[in-house]
């Protein structure tokens, strides 16, 4: 009983938030309302037992891609207008493609419910792979059977990683090296620092 509130909770919370985000007139705010889906994701996930998939969803989905999504939507200069006269045009081609999109979908669930039934198990349900954890069972694999190939991909990371911050610290033909240099920012007098100015309409600016 409890889980299946808790399902038709997260359910409608996962479907209230992905209308919002295609709704929401304010870009930040429909980042906001997939940020509240993603987490509502995680918890349908953890209910069908799939808690690594939920771990995923929280540290990677919204810790850093709902988050870049974030700041670069408030970073981005975007023309409210231009937007919407974009949204009414296009409105008719969204509605095919997203009518294609639902007819997969239902001939992907039917599918599935159809393997699931020739396999012997009841309609819709998952077949249990093993009698542990999702997470022990994925831990498993990667260290067991994948061992060299997950220790080579995170050398290959950290590799990536060593050369970007090399580049980045590169010496450059000035001789700076894209640090700050703190004893030249205290050094600096009043008359050196850029002043904000606000001239009015016709008149220049004394550089």
């Amino acid at each position: 009983m409890i889980q299946t509130l808790a399902f038709y909770l997260f359910a409608v919370m996962v479907t209230a938030s992905a209308v919002m985000v295609i709704t929401a007139r304010n870009p930040v705010h429909s980042v906001l309302w997939l940020i509240l889906a993603f987490f509502n994701g995680a918890g349908l996930m953890v209910l069908v037992g799939a808690e690594f998939i939920a771990a995923l969803l929280v540290i990677v989905y919204v810790g850093a891609v709902a988050v870049l999504f974030l700041f670069v939507v408030m970073m981005l200069d975007i023309d409210f207008s231009e937007m919407r006269a974009g949204f009414v045009k296009n409105f008719p081609l969204g509605i095919a493609i997203a009518l294609v999109l639902l007819v997969e979908l239902l001939v992907g669930i039917g599918a599935y419910k159809i393997g699931a039934l020739e396999l012997g198990t009841a309609s819709g349900a998952a077949a249990p792979i093993a009698d542990r954890a999702n997470i022990e069972s994925i831990g498993a694999v990667l260290y067991r059977d994948y061992l060299f190939l997950f220790e080579a991909a995170g050398i290959i990371l950290l590799v990536a990683m060593v050369g970007a911050i090399v580049l980045t610290h590169r010496q450059r033909p000035d001789g700076a090296r894209g640090q700050q240099d703190i004893s030249k920012q205290v050094r600096r007098r009043p008359e050196e620092a850029t002043v904000m100015k606000q001239p009015e309409i016709g008149q220049g600016v004394e550089l």
